[in-house]
């Protein structure tokens, strides 16, 4: 059925209406948004949110453009976006109340491996932390393509002076979120603090003249400043986002809820100042992330999607939980479209500043 794409008036989220559809309901928010009707441009053939994708693409691929491992040697093409003005002074809005969130999706539009759920992903995300958990919308910044103030385009200055916003004047009992739904790449560690050999990075959209944001940086703008008592959760949904923040502890757990810790201390301190810093991630360090239509129609990230999910319909939920019922619904959307066996499972993961029994302790965002 053809289709036209639409945004809801409630949440924003871009939603894929059927040609001649007078209204249509919001699959996140469930509100109901008054269409205009449709107005013929002209191009009969030009490709809509459903009739892009050409037949036989699974709707569950390891996100395109998300990097291979070998990361160092991939030349990606020039991105075509909006020139903007040079930013030498970036200005974060004030600092609001003790919940604060960055949340940054980038779909590097024009690219060859352009993303279509990221910015899907931070609109659900804002809404469930505005509406659900009762963050302040004043404290909440985003960063997408789509934003119009050139401070919120997410670039690599803007997206680091938005996590310096992030912990600035942080106290004990503030609670801190940041949201990465993007690229995310492999580099070789230069300084020999990574078991494996590699540090993980970001991609903001101008990585390709201004670089990657290393996970060491991360961890050292938003982690090792939270004093006692604060809480930072990072939800990052990107390919090798096992360790992204660089946490001193990585959980391991199986299907059956066994888990262990390993400590990924080597030469230097990765921990807070006395703080709580916990990340769950999309997946292994050595294993690709999706996107995927197969829970809504519409493409998101299966770990956004799944983390949002299970917070609103569980209660007392503890980190095992979470974690295993994130795993039990990406396996279900991956197996619903045949794709064991032609790609590796995607394993949700968590990471933290300090060891703790995950099925005692409870989500507290």
């Amino acid at each position: 059925m053809d289709s036209r794409r639409c945004k809801c008036q409630w949440c924003g989220m871009k939603i894929s209406a059927p040609i001649g559809a007078q209204t249509i309901t919001c699959p996140r928010c469930q509100s109901i948004t008054q269409l205009q009707p449709a107005r013929n441009h002209g191009f009969a053939n030009f490709p809509t949110a459903n009739n892009n994708m050409s037949p036989g693409i699974p709707a569950f691929p390891s996100r395109p453009g998300r990097m291979c491992a070998n990361a160092n040697n991939f030349q990606p093409q020039q991105f075509n976006r909006p020139m903007s003005p040079q930013i030498n002074n970036i200005r974060p809005p004030a600092v609001h109340g003790r919940k604060r969130a960055v949340l940054c999706g980038i779909t590097y539009r024009g690219h060859p491996k352009s993303l279509k759920g990221s910015i899907n992903d931070v609109l659900s995300m804002r809404y469930f932390l505005v509406e659900k958990l009762g963050f302040p919308n004043a404290s909440v910044l985003v960063l997408t393509e789509d934003e119009k103030d050139p401070y919120k385009y997410p670039t690599k200055a803007n997206i680091r002076s938005a996590l310096r916003w992030l912990v600035q004047g942080c106290q004990p009992g503030d609670s801190l979120v940041f949201h990465y739904s993007g690229h995310g790449t492999r580099v070789r560690d230069h300084d020999g603090d990574e078991i494996d050999g590699h540090d993980e990075s970001l991609c903001p959209v101008d990585f390709e003249t201004e670089g990657r944001i290393l996970d060491d940086e991360l961890n050292n703008t938003i982690v090792r400043p939270l004093p006692r008592g604060a809480t930072l959760h990072g939800i990052i949904d990107t390919c090798f986002s096992g360790t992204f923040l660089d946490l001193p502890f990585l959980c391991r757990i199986n299907r059956k809820g066994y888990f262990m810790w390993e400590d990924h201390r080597i030469r230097s301190y990765k921990g807070t100042n006395g703080g709580i810093a916990i990340s769950i991630s999309a997946c292994d360090d050595h294993q690709n992330s999706g996107d995927t239509t197969a829970f809504t129609g519409f493409p998101t990230g299966a770990l956004t999607y799944s983390f949002i999910q299970t917070l609103e319909r569980e209660t007392k939920l503890t980190y095992g939980r979470l974690l295993m019922s994130m795993q039990k619904k990406i396996h279900e959307a991956q197996n619903g479209i045949g794709l064991n066996g032609e790609n590796e499972t995607q394993e949700p993961q968590l990471s933290s500043s300090e060891q703790f029994d995950i099925h005692s302790k409870m989500v507290a965002i």
